[in-house]
């Protein structure tokens, strides 16, 4: 099959040092004692730069809730702020995308953090925008503020951001050792700020960064969410473990960003996928099977729970959870419900669902040969389901090697991923223009 597209996938990998396959930490050779430290992190990312992938995503979680549940693949170990702005001075061309929540700061200081990733990569950066549910007792609240509350925050977050990064002209540095004149500060703007959740007078303190502005990206299948990244995200990272729902995202989804007025082949929809590899089915399988038996059913029962909001402690590990313990409301986010549909749909025991949402979280996953698994991914992004994919590694530092070593080259044997990179910021090697600054007050 040739690439009837004529354009490469996206391909990032979510940075997940601890393995995205849930206790795969217990692996022999998992390297689980260096968690937390550059090195390890580092041989990961020159992995991912060797491979040529598009960006490492880190995402964050500002708690410890979770490992208090026994789950420490989800955690805070690696702040994405100063991760990436180590690894923008180990690295040369992969792009550094790092989630910063739009409820625990404040639009200047993530603007300042995240321009500054920028100068230094040389205009590689990226934001996760998201907001948060959890973890709000440590930053001064009881609980958190409703979904739409959320939202309306993060919307008027984004603009702030955004403004304060074309506060400066492209050309306001003019560097005149003559004159003695390194800014003409004709040519910076104070954006002059006041709504709902912040005053925001600025400029920034220093330029505009290398591509204009970072690469935002959004995490978000639900209606606020959607509304938020058909606004202004460049990329959705999304959870499609089916392809005609996936492909009914992806229409849906472009549509509301066209009627918008944007551009929607500049929008780039990447779900993810868990590719468990072998150079045979039956490796691919047996591999699986070893990643499943390293599953702490217990710790897994406290974390299905922690998801669904519900108190599974009663429920046997060969039952399925009851349907009436759920809960039909929209509101519980789209997350939620393809966990329901597993188990009420699916038919799932208890058991099988924490295996699942152990391997993917939502995402798909696969078992299999990388022209399988090639062969699955290439259906996706032809038949306009997805523009590329976050890969999700079940296991480091091998599962992640394999990803690299095998499945990547596949796909450039094939014709639908670069050999080397297009350029040199995130914007060029993800085909994204040049944006033109947005006006802002003298």
């Amino acid at each position: 099959m040739t690439n009837q597209r004529g354009t490469n996938m996206v391909l990032t990998t979510f940075m997940l040092p601890a393995g995205y396959h849930k206790d795969s930490w217990r692996m022999d050779g998992s390297r689980s004692e260096e968690l937390g430290n550059f090195e390890f992190v580092k041989d990961l990312t020159l992995m991912a730069e060797a491979a040529k992938l598009d960006a490492v995503f880190f995402g964050d979680i500002a708690h410890a809730n979770t490992v208090f549940r026994g789950d420490i693949k989800m955690n805070g170990f690696y702040e994405p702020m100063t991760t990436l702005a180590a690894l923008a001075a180990v690295t040369k061309n992969i792009g550094l995308i790092g989630t910063i929540s739009t409820s625990f700061y404040e639009p200047y200081n993530v603007a300042r953090l995240l321009a500054g990733v920028d100068q230094m990569s040389g205009g590689r950066a990226g934001w996760n925008i998201v907001t948060s549910s959890d973890g709000f007792e440590n930053f001064g609240l009881t609980e958190a503020p409703d979904p739409a509350t959320r939202y309306r925050r993060a919307t008027e977050f984004v603009e702030v951001v955004q403004r304060l990064w074309d506060s400066w002209d492209d050309d306001a540095v003019i560097n005149n050792k003559e004159t003695g004149f390194y800014v003409d500060t004709d040519r910076l703007h104070t954006i002059d700020h006041a709504g709902e959740f912040f005053r925001v007078r600025g400029p920034l303190p220093g330029p505009r960064s290398p591509q204009g502005r970072p690469v935002l990206v959004q995490a978000g299948s639900s209606g606020p969410g959607v509304e938020l990244g058909t606004s202004v995200a460049d990329g959705i990272y999304t959870a499609q473990p089916l392809l005609e729902p996936s492909q009914k995202f992806y229409a849906d989804f472009k549509a509301k960003a066209a009627a918008k007025g944007r551009d929607p082949e500049l929008i780039k929809i990447i779900p993810g996928i868990l590719p468990i590899l072998g150079d045979t089915q039956a490796e691919a399988d047996e591999l699986a099977e070893h990643l499943a038996n390293n599953i702490h059913m217990e710790n897994g029962r406290k974390q299905v729970g922690a998801d669904l909001k519900l108190d599974l402690s009663s429920l046997d590990l060969n039952e399925s959870i009851p349907a009436e313990w759920f809960s039909e409301d929209p509101a519980r986010g789209s997350r939620y419900h393809l966990y329901r549909a597993k188990s009420v749909d699916g038919g799932m025991t208890l058991r099988e669902l924490i295996v699942d949402l152990a391997r993917s979280t939502g995402h798909q996953w696969m078992a299999g040969t990388p022209s399988a698994i090639a062969d699955r991914m290439i259906e996706w992004f032809e038949g306009r389901a997805c523009d590329g994919f976050n890969l999700n590694a079940p296991f480091n530092p091998g599962g992640f090697a394999l990803i690299c070593d095998k499945l990547v080259p596949e796909l450039v044997e094939r014709g639908y991923f670069r050999s080397e990179y297009e350029g040199t910021t995130l914007r060029e090697n993800l085909g994204l223009p040049y944006p033109a600054r947005s006006g802002a007050a003298v």
